[in-house]
């Protein structure tokens, strides 16, 4: 949780750029719009990021976050192998799915962010302007209409908080659309019951089409929890002292909590599970570490790995929550 993705104090020097000159007292107002909005959890029957300041204000007090939990999930799928060269991401924004999938893959080179505001477009390319990363600069952010998208056929597509936007029927038109459009489709939502929610519905999706599951799930039955739990994971956020001020935290960090699902095409390649996955903090003892994992046979329960088992010890002390088991 403490693993912090590439290009985040780049992305921290980008924002603090581009918000020079925007009046703080604008942006703590519509912030505080934003995170009403968000906490509604309703379709929007409008644009939610309606003007300038809605933009800012978002990139300023969401962006960072939306990009630790991207960066730890496209992260992980780059250590299992996947890697892509080129992406689309839908609904993207000011492009934080774009900035996490830069530092996740060496090997990207086309990157395309879409989404129906053009502020945040705007937004989103200067942001990027003179990144370090190639694929970065030279992303295209372009606009266009959910069940309009321009047809593709990429390696990678992202769709990254933007389901609670939308009612169920326009989920999962947005999830057929990802899915018709590439190889290895990426689904997040915040880390909240509803959120789990709408990625139980996305993988359900995924797995009816008979595409193959390759995170966070080690198995493609239904899934363990019990009623009244969910799975979720986090990634730690480094504030700013920006960040901080608009929030009204006292904090250098935050949690940022999050629900996800990725997937490949029929005909993919895809790694076998290799154990479990750990889903909430390991609770370490004194000579052995206990778990409580979801497990490739399907089931999910506590898991404990004792200090006589050598290495696989000495690996499970560094383990944390939303890693394999080791």
């Amino acid at each position: 949780m403490s693993r912090t993705p590439p290009y985040a104090a780049d992305l921290r020097a980008a924002l603090a750029r581009v918000s020079r000159g925007v009046d703080e007292r604008e942006l703590a107002r519509a912030t505080e719009v934003l995170v009403s909005r968000y906490r509604s959890v309703a379709p929007a029957g409008a644009p939610i990021l309606a003007s300038d300041v809605h933009v800012a204000a978002y990139a300023a007090y969401r962006m960072p976050a939306t990009h630790a939990a991207l960066g730890r999930v496209l992260g992980e799928l780059a250590d299992r192998g996947l890697a892509p060269r080129t992406m689309f991401d839908l609904g993207g924004g000011t492009g934080a799915a774009a900035w996490a999938a830069a530092g996740a893959f060496d090997e990207l080179e086309r990157v395309t962010v879409l989404d129906q505001v053009e502020a945040a477009l705007a937004l989103g390319r200067r942001l990027v302007e003179g990144a370090a990363a190639p694929a970065l600069a030279a992303a295209s952010f372009a606009r266009a209409v959910a069940g309009r998208w321009p047809e593709a056929d990429v390696d990678l597509v992202t769709v990254s908080y933007v389901l609670s936007e939308l009612d169920e029927g326009e989920q999962q038109t947005l999830v057929a659309d990802a899915m018709r459009r590439g190889g290895c489709v990426v689904v997040v939502e915040p880390g909240t019951p509803d959120g789990y929610a709408r990625v139980i519905r996305a993988r359900d999706a995924l797995l009816a089409a008979g595409w193959h599951l390759v995170g966070p799930c080690p198995h493609s039955a239904d899934c363990p929890l019990s009623q009244g739990d969910w799975c979720h994971f986090a990634a730690r956020v480094n504030r700013s002292a920006e960040h901080r001020r608009l929030k009204g935290a006292e904090l250098s960090y935050e949690d940022e909590k999050f629900s996800w699902v990725a997937a490949v095409a029929p005909g993919t390649p895809a790694p076998e599970p290799r154990s479990g996955r750990i889903l909430r903090h390991p609770l370490k003892r004194k000579g052995f570490v206990e778990f409580q994992v979801c497990r490739p046979d399907g089931t999910a329960g506590r898991e404990v790995v004792s200090k006589k088992a050598g290495e696989r010890y000495r690996e499970a002390r560094d383990a944390e929550w939303g890693d394999l088991l080791p």
